[in-house]
């Protein structure tokens, strides 16, 4: 793939993108963008759902002169596009850029600092990313401080050749929240740039573009796709230097999402207000039945009051939604952990979350067993904490659920409860 093209494509996004009726008006609501944003009407059949472009390569003209944008599905693919728009148009950024997982947006986002460069980053982060930044980033001369605490610690970990910043919030799995814009501010003083991983709320739940971030990653397996059948990532920005850089990389790299699994992460994105108010709704109602439970240590959930940082939800998250993920310490230890979420019938023991069905997990022992144990515990990750993802499911069903297995555990283990 050529600069020119390259240079077309962009000045595509750029020039074209707005005035189509793909791409609704930024004024026009939530939901009404997430049904028709990247959702042009086929212009031969009329068809209101978008064909599955397979083709890897695109006809041209004449030599160097595609028919259109499209050059060779690696560079870009009409399906990919047109999930990129409409995840531009849900986080209120310019451009997106779509990857073939969450951790490959990470990747492409550090592999686009210079070496020597320095990334402060929350301490409490998802285990694949803590794998990238720890096991990695040093290959490429990246070094990286963790913080557990960045709005206090930012202007101490400062260095000269500091050049990211990246938050999770919350964070992956203690719930723990950042208030954006304080970091924000600092690291712009010192001409840092603010990335922010917001699988955890979605764009429905928190759009921190607004919040003084310059990049927002997802994994897209999550809530945007919330199917539980597509691996992808994407990451959304507004910096047209950001841009130039990132779909560099995106191409030459070339860790993209095949067209069906765009088409697929495309049709998961139509509802996601819809999923990300029902998992809202139930993890509220279950956080709230654990919170009452004797056999609960403690509860990690950003919509309720007990919650230390509840105000930075109130602030930052649409209607002060704590969103549909939960942790909390189970009396017993680890080994009532590990039984837990093999009582549980509904919830299903397994690692990811953002699906329409609920799962749990023990993150000490699966998506954050590679985080050596004194660093886990540091950042709250202690092997009683269970994470919950809860799905769309009947909220009476899912309370019931988790609440006859706290008490199937309790009578395994009444000593420690």
């Amino acid at each position: 793939m050529t600069q020119d093209t390259l240079n077309k494509q962009a000045a595509a996004v750029e020039d074209s993108s707005i005035e189509k009726s793909d791409l609704p008006k930024p004024q026009m609501k939530f939901a009404t963008r997430a049904v028709h944003a990247g959702s042009p009407h086929d212009p031969v059949t009329g068809a209101v759902i978008e064909p599955i472009s397979l083709s890897t390569t695109f006809a041209q003209t004449a030599v160097g002169a595609p028919v259109g944008v499209y050059e060779y599905s690696r560079s870009d693919n009409p399906n990919r596009s047109n999930f990129e728009k409409a995840v531009a148009s849900l986080e209120g950024a310019r451009y997106a850029l779509a990857y073939s997982s969450g951790s490959a947006a990470t990747a492409n986002i550090l592999q686009s600092l210079a070496p020597g460069s320095h990334v402060i980053s929350v301490s409490d982060v998802y285990g694949g990313t803590h794998r990238y930044f720890t096991q990695v980033a040093a290959a490429h001369g990246i070094a990286v401080t963790f913080s557990g605490s960045i709005e206090v610690d930012i202007n101490d970990l400062v260095r000269p050749e500091t050049k990211l910043v990246w938050i999770e919030t919350p964070s992956n799995p203690t719930l723990t929240l950042v208030d954006i814009r304080a970091v924000a501010e600092v690291a712009h003083s010192y001409g840092i740039k603010v990335v922010v991983d917001n699988t955890f709320m979605s764009p429905y739940v928190q759009n921190p573009l607004k919040h003084g971030a310059d990049i927002v990653v997802h994994s897209v397996t999550k809530y945007i796709n919330g199917h539980s059948d597509v691996v992808m990532g994407v990451a959304a920005f507004n910096d047209d230097t950001i841009y130039t850089r990132l779909l560099f990389l995106q191409n030459a790299i070339g860790a993209v999402p095949s067209p069906f699994d765009s088409w697929l992460a495309h049709r998961g994105l139509k509802t996601l207000h819809l999923r990300a108010r029902a998992a809202n709704e139930n993890a509220t109602a279950v956080a709230t039945a654990l919170e009452a439970s004797s056999h609960v240590i403690a509860v990690n959930y950003p919509g309720l009051n007990s919650h230390p940082q509840r105000y930075i939800a109130i602030k930052q998250h649409r209607n002060g939604m704590g969103g549909g993920m939960i942790s909390f310490r189970i009396k017993g230890g680890a080994e009532a952990a590990k039984r837990f979420c093999q009582k549980t019938n509904i919830f299903t023991l397994a690692e990811s979350l953002g699906g329409v069905e609920s799962l749990c997990e023990v993150p000490s022992s699966m998506t954050h067993a590679g985080i050596p144990r004194a660093e886990r515990e540091a950042a709250g990750v202690y092997d009683d904490l269970v994470r919950l993802s809860c799905g769309v499911e009947d909220s009476e069903d899912l309370v019931a659920d988790v609440l006859g297995a706290l008490e199937a555990v309790a009578q395994e283990f009444p000593s420690k409860q």
